[in-house]
């Protein structure tokens, strides 16, 4: 076994480099599906926010884990990072067997209760069934990716994203274009990708890490309640967020019976991806930096790499979504001939660029907190900016006020800068710098 410990850039490019191909899977299939209509895509968009909701639960475990096993390994104790893994499947495996029969079984019922337009509901009914069918998968690929980059592997994560989103292209066009499957193509196509990502990491993380074969071991009881330690208050803070997100989609469900609006953030969202996976793979490399810099006692020396990192972050965000911005006239009609849709998407793209300063500093200063064990006041800023932004900002600016999904976007980009700015004064007070696991 051997533990290979890289710099930022390191780790950062594959990270960001498998981000970015996840984002392009979301991409291909909205693409695609808009060679239907423009339900299908809201459809499948509003279906994944509540699948998300679900299997959020994974994180509870794959979050805490991440922490766990990084300050094992900069403690030079990889045997216990491999017991925290072996805890972690053993959990989501069991809770991902459940939340998949419940997900398939009760796909109708769960769109009734949130009031899913009923323009939506049928294909969203589908989508539902399958790929919430399949969520278990959802549950085990965290584990065994966070397991290879906890041990500096951070490029053959990439490998698996790769191959199975090469097989989620194929087989994409094949059901849509060949077998003309609909959302059901879809959905089927991102489950057997899925399936063939999970093999792959398994396969790796089997051959290339041999902790296995090492005998140190903590009690199984104080490793796991340190995993729920970070993992709960990980798994609150996107529960509260998704709820939030629940609010304003149910807003834009309010503001029309064809699903424009809802539609219209789907395809924003799906375009904005790129300039939030720079942001996404900077917190988790760093994240990954900070675990071992904690477990290994040196504390200076990652509040200033953290520090380092969001400034690359702001950088690489206000670049890239002002690019986005600039390109969307000629990236949106690739998705919609809809002159109203282009317009709008457009709209929503230029508020989009403070909503990324904002998440890339919530990203990466979130991030180092909860790795360092410091997970329960990101939840605190979570509740509090999430209600008041928001859910009572969204209502306030869209349908009070009348702006409608501009004013539910401006509403979430004050969430994420109120919040970033919190995460921000939280690392430079250095609390987090006695909420390890590791006794120096």
């Amino acid at each position: 076994m051997s533990m290979q410990r890289k710099s930022l850039v390191q780790l950062f490019v594959p990270i960001f480099i498998e981000t970015l191909f996840y984002m392009l899977s979301g991409m291909v299939d909205t693409l695609m599906l808009s060679s239907l209509n423009d339900q299908a895509v809201g459809a499948v968009g509003t279906a994944n926010t509540y699948i998300a909701m679900f299997i959020l639960m994974f994180s509870v475990v794959s979050s805490g884990m991440m922490a766990v096993m990084t300050q094992y390994i900069g403690a030079k104790r990889p045997g216990v990072a491999y017991q925290a893994r072996n805890l972690g499947l053993i959990f989501n495996l069991i809770l991902g067997g459940v939340l998949s029969a419940f997900l398939l079984l009760f796909s109708t019922q769960i769109l009734h209760v949130i009031g899913v337009s009923a323009a939506l509901e049928a294909p969203a009914s589908i989508y539902i069934r399958i790929v919430g069918g399949g969520c278990f998968l959802n549950a085990i690929l965290p584990i065994f990716a966070g397991y290879l980059r906890a041990f500096g592997y951070s490029r053959h994560p990439l490998y698996a994203t790769i191959v199975g989103n090469l097989m989620n292209l194929g087989l994409n066009a094949l059901f849509l274009f060949v077998f003309h499957w609909g959302v059901a193509g879809v959905a089927s196509a991102t489950v057997i990708s899925k399936l063939v990502n999970v093999g792959i990491l398994v396969f790796f993380a089997t051959t290339l890490i041999r902790t296995k074969e090492l005998t140190e071991r903590e009690n199984s009881r104080l490793i796991f309640g340190q995993i729920i330690k970070i993992g709960l208050p990980s798994a609150m803070e996107t529960f509260i967020y998704n709820v939030s997100m629940t609010f304003a989609i149910r807003y834009l469900n309010q503001m029309d019976a064809d699903g424009f609006y809802v539609s219209a953030r789907a395809y924003t969202t799906q375009i904005a991806n790129f300039s939030y996976a720079a942001g996404a793979a900077l917190a988790g490399a760093n994240g990954i930096l900070t675990g071992w810099r904690v477990g290994a006692g040196e504390y200076e020396e990652c509040k200033i790499k953290t520090h380092k990192a969001w400034r690359i972050g702001i950088v690489v965000a206000v670049v890239l979504s002002c690019l986005i911005a600039l390109a969307s006239p000629l990236i949106i009609p690739l998705f919609t001939d809809n002159p109203e849709m282009v317009h709008m998407v457009t709209r929503l793209l230029w508020i989009d660029v403070a909503l990324e300063v904002g998440r890339v500093t919530n990203l990466i200063y979130g991030n180092a907190l909860k790795t360092c064990g410091d997970a329960v006041f990101p939840v605190i800023l979570g509740i509090v900016f999430m209600f008041l932004c928001t859910v009572v900002g969204g209502w306030i600016l869209g349908i009070h006020l009348g702006y409608m999904v501009i004013g539910c976007y401006i509403a979430m980009a004050a969430d994420e800068c109120f919040r970033g700015v919190g995460m921000l004064l939280r690392w430079q007070s250095d609390r987090w710098q006695n909420k390890g696991f590791i006794v120096h």
